[in-house]
């Protein structure tokens, strides 16, 4: 008799729950499907409810592009691509089936699957901006650098204010020529601090690799009544699509003209939302080594580019630091924009600054910088800039300093 009993009460209580069920309409399920794969990351009653959701209305795409997402995270791969080939086969046109399918086979590493997805969707989808930017982000995976940056050019000149666009063709443009040659001059002038005026010109050599650009430079300052020469290396090695690092090596034999070495790295780091990491150090060696390290936070956010960063110098009692917020905005593509750099203290990375050593670079600086990048027939770029810094160059005594710079890049 209990027993009779206890299954009546046990039949009873599903029969109520299918019945709830039921009564629930396909949108209360879907949510409800939502709910319990995001908030309480229970994916077998999210699968659940989502069949039963589809039980009700079997052409109701989103929840089964959903529903196959929900089998991904699962980890049930054969069950996702029945769905995702389902949705497809039946509504050639819809986006997220292909995004939903390509992010499988990219996960499970199989990026030219993913690609060849992509493109399906964008033949049936060819204005489709998300299936631009995944298919971007795959040629990048397969360090398809030149096909990336046409991808994402298209998408820019058709929304110039993709936060996301931004932040991938800034990487891509860095990467996509094989071969680069630049110029560049500084003329600088000094109210008091100097008698003669300084003339720096840099000759550079770019090579795209398999592992990351790789620079070699050449530098010749006039100043201090005097020549130098000096000779850099430069490396970007890519570590995943995530980080890169940058490496950098110099050496000169004309001390006083430039430190007699120095060295760099930094570790970038690219993630959602356009934003950029650096952490990192520079070492200059004069008669002595200066120790010099280095955080920045930059992020893209539509036709803008916002950078700030700030370098570190230990001293016997305290840390010296200088800050720079650098803002770009883009009128055309990843090299054509205005830019304006604030400033203080001195950076060990701008040559202009050969007066960060360890005597000095406790003075201080303020400065601004206006800037103007433009490419033209696809290969060539041409830079133009002029800043103002108001230096202290012996301890309360100050003078300024005006600079004006030209230079040229090719690409090919």
């Amino acid at each position: 008799m209990y027993f009779l009993k206890r299954t009546f009460l046990i039949t009873l209580f599903v029969c109520s729950i299918f019945s709830k069920l039921s009564a629930q309409t396909t949108d209360e399920l879907f949510a409800n499907a939502r709910s319990k794969a995001f908030d309480d990351k229970d994916y077998p009653a999210a699968i659940a409810l989502a069949k039963t959701a589809l039980s009700k209305s079997p052409d109701y795409h989103e929840i089964r592009v959903f529903l196959g997402r929900l089998y991904t995270w699962s980890k049930k791969t054969d069950s996702a691509r029945i769905e995702f080939n389902r949705v497809i086969s039946k509504l050639p046109t819809y986006e997220d089936a292909y995004l939903a399918y390509g992010n499988l086979e990219f996960w499970q590493d199989n990026t030219p699957k993913a690609l060849e997805i992509t493109n399906q969707g964008l033949k049936n989808a060819p204005s489709s901006e998300p299936l631009q930017l995944f298919k971007a982000k795959l040629l990048i995976d397969l360090i398809d650098w030149q096909n990336a940056e046409k991808v994402i050019d298209e998408v820019i000149k058709k929304n110039p204010q993709q936060t996301e666009a931004r932040a991938l063709s800034a990487r891509i443009r860095a990467n996509s020529a094989l071969n680069k040659v630049g110029l560049a001059y500084d003329y600088v002038y000094f109210d008091k601090q100097f008698n003669d005026p300084w003339h720096l010109l840099s000759v550079d050599y770019s090579r795209q690799t398999k592992l990351g650009s790789v620079i070699g430079r050449i530098n010749y300052a006039n100043r201090f009544n005097g020549n130098g020469i000096q000779f850099e290396a430069d490396a970007y090695p890519r570590i995943s699509n995530t980080f890169q690092a940058y490496v950098n090596i110099g050496y000169s034999p004309d001390l006083g003209i430039f430190p007699k070495y120095r060295a760099g790295f930094s570790l970038y780091a690219n993630v959602n939302g356009g934003f950029e990491f650096e952490a990192g150090f520079r070492l200059l060696h004069f008669s002595e080594n200066t120790w010099i390290y280095t955080v920045s936070v930059g992020k893209y956010y539509k036709n803008f580019w916002f950078n700030l960063r700030s370098y570190l110098s230990p001293l016997e009692s305290s840390i010296s630091q200088s800050f720079a917020l650098n803002t770009r905005y883009y009128y055309g593509g990843a090299d054509d924009y205005l830019s304006l750099v604030l400033r203080t203290g001195l950076s060990p990375d701008e040559q202009n600054n050969v007066l960060v050593n360890e005597t000095n670079y406790k003075l201080k600086s303020n400065g601004i910088t206006f800037g103007y990048r433009k490419a033209f027939k696809t290969f060539n770029i041409i830079t133009l800039n002029a800043a103002i810094d108001n230096q202290e160059y012996l301890q309360d005594t100050k003078g300024n300093q005006f600079s004006v710079g030209i230079g040229y890049i090719r690409r090919f």
